[in-house]
C-alpha cells in the first residue's frame, strides 16, 4: 500500500509540482492528499490522517515560509526527513483570448506576489493586487471571472484549469527557487551526506547566542543557516532556527547537540535528514 503526503492544495500549486517532482526524483508513489493551509497539512500529519506532509520552508527571495517554522517549533513529535529544492517559474495566466489591457485584478499567494513585486507594478500599475490561499485557487477564480482578472501561478495550473500564459517567467529575479522538506513522525537514518535542524531560545543577556553559535565552532561544524523569530511569550525575545552539516548519530553532532541543549532556555532537535545534491 502507498504512503499517503498531504500538500497544499489544490492541485496545480508549487507544492503540488514539488511533490510530483519529489516523487520522479526519488522514483517514490504516494496517495496524494490536498488540504487548504500549510497548517492543516500538518494538522494532517499530526493526527495521522497522512504519513509525510511536504511543505514549504523557504525561498530564495521571499526568506522563511514563517507558518512552517512555528509549526515544527511547537509540535514534538514532527520531524524533517527530507529535503527538496524546485525552481519557481512564475507565469501570468488568463482566461484565453483576455488581453493585458483588460486586466484590472491580479491574484495569488502573497509569496508569488511579493516574488514579482516589481513586474507587475511596472506592467499593471493600475491593477488591484489580491492574495489568494495558493496560486491554484487564483487560477481557479480566473477561470469563474469575468476575462478581466489575472493570476500569477504555476504551468502546471495553467494546464489544469485550461488557462492562457500571458507572460512567462515574471519573477523579479532569476534565481528564485523554494525548499520544501518533507516531514513524518520518524527520524531519517544517515546517508553520509546530511544536514540537522534545531530551534532553540537563550536567555536575554549578553553573548547567550554567540557562546551558543561558538559550541559549532569548537566542535568544527559548519552551520549553513540561522533564521529567528518572535518567541510570542514577549516582545524582544526570539527563537533561533539553525541548520548544521552532519547527522545527530555522528558523535561530533551529537556531543555540539549535547552541549548546545545544556546552554539554552527552550531547545528542540527538528531532524537530521539528506541534503538535497540536485541542481540549484
Amino acid at each position: 500500500m502507498d504512503k499517503s503526503i498531504g500538500f497544499l492544495g489544490p492541485k496545480g500549486t508549487f507544492s503540488h509540482e514539488a511533490v510530483e517532482a519529489y516523487k520522479a526524483e526519488h522514483n517514490k508513489s504516494y496517495d496524494l492528499k490536498e488540504y487548504s493551509s500549510i497548517n492543516d497539512v500538518l494538522s494532517a500529519l499530526k493526527n495521522d490522517q497522512v504519513d509525510e506532509a511536504i511543505v514549504p520552508i523557504e525561498n530564495s527571495l521571499e526568506g522563511a515560509i514563517n507558518v512552517t517554522l512555528d509549526v515544527l517549533a511547537k509540535e514534538e513529535d514532527l520531524f524533517i526527513v527530507d529535503e527538496f529544492i524546485i525552481p519557481v517559474n512564475l507565469n501570468l495566466v488568463v482566461k484565453p483570448g483576455t488581453q493585458a489591457e483588460n486586466i484590472s485584478v491580479i491574484m495569488s499567494h502573497p509569496q508569488p506576489l511579493g516574488q514579482c513585486r516589481n513586474f507587475l507594478n511596472a506592467r499593471f500599475p493600475e491593477a488591484v493586487q489580491l492574495e489568494e490561499n495558493s496560486t491554484s485557487k487564483a487560477a481557479q477564480r480566473v477561470v469563474d471571472g469575468d476575462g478581466t482578472c489575472a493570476a500569477v501561478t504555476s504551468n502546471i495550473a495553467a494546464k489544469i484549469y485550461g488557462l492562457e500564459v500571458l507572460e512567462r517567467n515574471v519573477q523579479d529575479v532569476e534565481n528564485n527557487h523554494t525548499r520544501f522538506v518533507i516531514v513524518s513522525k520518524s527520524i531519517s537514518a544517515p546517508t553520509g551526506f546530511d544536514k540537522t535542524s534545531i530551534v532553540f531560545s537563550t536567555d536575554n543577556r549578553p553573548g547567550s547566542l554567540y557562546r551558543i553559535l561558538d559550541i559549532f565552532s569548537l566542535w568544527d561544524i559548519n552551520m549553513s543557516r540561522i533564521e529567528s523569530r518572535p518567541s510570542k511569550n514577549a516582545l524582544g525575545q526570539y527563537i533561533f532556527f539553525i541548520d548544521i552539516d552532519g547527522h545527530i548519530n555522528n558523535q561530533d553532532v551529537f556531543d555540539a547537540l549535547t552541549m548546545v541543549k545544556r546552554k539554552t532556555s527552550f531547545y528542540k532537535f527538528i531532524g537530521s535528514y539528506p541534503a538535497f545534491t540536485g541542481k540549484i
